[in-house]
């Protein structure tokens, strides 16, 4: 490393007391800054990867870059005949992190999981109102699912559910499913500053957060009791880098063990690099452009239907993807339980869209909007661009498109309170489940939440629901090809892509694993 960089890692880590003379710190540059430290009120990847991935845990949880189920802090689990109970019988002396304001009195116990799950299903929860709403949990439907949370014991805890759920496990294995610290929210409600169990949290994970300098760094000491060991590098620093190039340029210096979501037009320069390694991992994730089906005239099929024709999807991934990605005819990649391969993507034809537009009313076509990400990611690596290129096709058509973009945050909020008319935005898959596609990002209970087309349709809502119930994969995969076609039919999205995952590591980094996930989990990664 140059000096400048060595200043840079001091400064960063200087709040991090650890007392080893060659404490190791991992610098990961992050793409952007964390909505917040609580992944039960969000569900950007950059708040997952700044909170429940390094500072909590769950009942149930994957193995590292696989799709595969693991336990967590359940040793074990049990499941009804007919599949309305689940059972977790949780570790034994799980212990809590310390903070300058709290030290625990006791480990993990049943307590801490009722209280995570009931502070988001019940309303009457002295939290419930605190720190905003619960995006995953509601746009699931957990709230109909999950009948009560009981302590059956301090180590035992059991979830009663109002139906059969073939997802059930899956759901428990995401962010929103963090066990918080029950005891912490006590003592902070009683200091009167209850807000701290959101913005300092508490978590049982394997790193415990020190600071956040907000747009520019996060600060993370290992926790030294982590029932799966303490990690094996020190301190942790997520050194905020928006641009792809700067993160780039940080890597290569040194400055940054880990980046993702590189330029692919900066790939060849990263693979052929002599202190790097380019890691690859398939893309579980879908890129789409959402049509705000509240608002006139997105509210009319034809017109999403016409928007989406005049898109040359094909010209879209050669400039802006470099054909790093495939083109998307689905709101679900591939892999998934149920895909429907027999569904023919809506075809690139400009003339008639043209004259759908004037079925539906519009032969002069009209003015909107199209919305860009304005951070860099693998499923928007250039979305200024790729705006540019829809507007430019729509304006083919008479369709006259602004392009408007904010600050992260602010786009996930206005967003979520539907104040675009057309908007991009992209999706990684948190558990493998296709309802993790389809019911978070289109379903009624989603509207407000993940689901930014804001379409409610009673007939798709249906089939997933009833997929949801169904334990035979056969009789699943149906259902949700079913859905699969009327989402086709009513076209919600414009389905765009579904993106190759990239991470470039310092080769001096052991240990670290891409995950199709989009997962940056750092226990298990060491610095030689």
């Amino acid at each position: 490393m140059t000096l400048k960089t060595l200043a840079a890692v001091a400064a960063l880590s200087v709040a991090c007391s650890v007392g080893a003379a060659q404490a190791k710190t991992l610098v990961y540059c992050s793409e952007a800054s964390p909505e917040g430290f609580n992944p039960q009120h969000y569900t950007a990847g950059t708040t997952l990867d700044a909170s429940s991935r390094q500072v909590y845990n769950r009942l149930v949880e994957f193995a590292r870059g696989t799709t595969d189920i693991v336990p967590g802090l359940a040793e074990r689990w049990e499941i009804s005949d007919d599949g309305r109970t689940y059972t977790f019988h949780l570790r034994p002396d799980v212990a809590f992190h310390t903070t300058d304001a709290f030290t625990p009195t006791r480990p993990l116990t049943a307590e801490d999981v009722v209280w995570s799950f009931e502070r988001q299903m019940s309303p009457q929860h002295p939290y419930h109102q605190i720190g905003g709403g619960y995006e995953y949990f509601d746009a699931m439907s957990m709230g109909a699912l999950i009948e009560r949370v009981e302590a059956v014991d301090d180590r035992t805890v059991r979830f009663h559910l109002t139906r059969p759920d073939a997802a059930m496990l899956a759901n428990l294995a995401m962010d929103w499913a963090s066990i918080l610290s029950a005891e912490y929210a006590a003592a902070m409600m009683e200091a009167g500053t209850p807000e701290e169990v959101d913005d300092r949290p508490v978590g049982t994970g394997p790193f415990q957060l020190v600071n956040y300098q907000k747009d520019s760094s996060i600060r993370y000491t290992a926790h030294p009791d982590y029932w799966d060991g303490k990690a094996a590098i020190d301190r942790l620093v997520f050194a905020i880098t928006p641009d792809a190039s700067v993160r780039f340029a940080k890597v290569r210096a040194g400055e940054c063990h880990i980046m993702p979501y590189p330029n692919p037009a900066d790939l060849p320069l990263m693979q052929d690099h002599p202190d790097l390694e380019v890691m690859e991992a398939p893309g579980l994730n879908v890129g789409y452009l959402a049509f705000n089906t509240e608002k006139e005239p997105l509210t009319d099929p034809r017109v999403r239907r016409a928007l989406a024709m005049a898109i040359n999807k094909d010209a879209i991934i050669e400039a802006v993807y470099l054909n790093q990605a495939m083109k998307a005819k689905n709101p679900m990649p591939p892999m998934l339980l149920g895909y429907d391969d027999s569904i023919e993507d809506v075809p690139y034809d400009p003339e008639g869209a043209k004259a759908l537009l004037a079925e539906a009313g519009h032969p002069q076509g009209f003015a909107t909007d199209v919305w860009a990400v304005p951070i860099q990611s693998h499923i928007n690596p250039n979305s200024r661009r790729q705006a540019e290129m829809i507007q430019a096709d729509w304006a083919k058509i008479g369709v006259r498109a602004e392009i408007r973009t904010y600050e992260w945050g602010e786009y996930l909020k206005r967003s979520k309170d539907g104040e675009h008319q057309t908007l991009l935005l992209g999706w990684n898959g948190d558990n493998g489940d296709p309802d993790n596609f389809l019911a978070v990002l289109l379903s009624c209970d989603s509207v407000g939440a993940a689901n930014r087309a804001r379409w409610c349709d009673q007939d798709f809502d249906a089939l997933v629901t009833e997929a949801k119930a169904e334990t035979d994969p056969e009789a699943r995969a149906a259902l949700y090809r079913q859905a699969l076609q009327r989402a086709r039919d009513q076209m919600p999205w414009a389905p765009m892509v579904h993106a190759k995952l990239f991470d470039v590591v310092r080769k001096e980094v052991k240990g670290y694993l891409p995950s199709p996930f989009n997962t940056h989990v750092f226990h298990g990664v060491d610095l030689q």
